[in-house]
């Protein structure tokens, strides 16, 4: 009788540290969840902003702005025709 008191004992301690082990996982993963939830959200807002960036960035560089601020704040010009050499290798 002792051993059989025992050998159920034993069984319903494991039984209870798995349940335990069971629902400690589940807690954990739904913890891991809500945050790639959150990082996929801020992935995204980062994406929208690099994106608006780098139109902002072609915006900027474009030929004729930057012709223009040549002209303009640095008062650069196109040297006159005769001034022109081209060489030829």
């Amino acid at each position: 009788m002792d051993r059989q008191f025992l050998g159920w004992s034993l069984l319903i301690v494991a039984l209870f540290g798995s349940a335990m082990g069971v629902v400690y996982s589940r807690h954990i993963c739904r913890q891991l969840y809500g945050e790639l939830q959150h990082l996929q959200h801020t992935r995204d807002n980062l994406q929208v902003d690099w994106s608006k960036l780098a139109l902002e960035e072609s915006t900027w560089a474009t030929h004729p702005r930057v012709e223009e601020i040549a002209r303009s704040r640095l008062g650069m010009q196109l040297p006159p025709q005769e001034q022109i050499v081209v060489i030829t290798p």
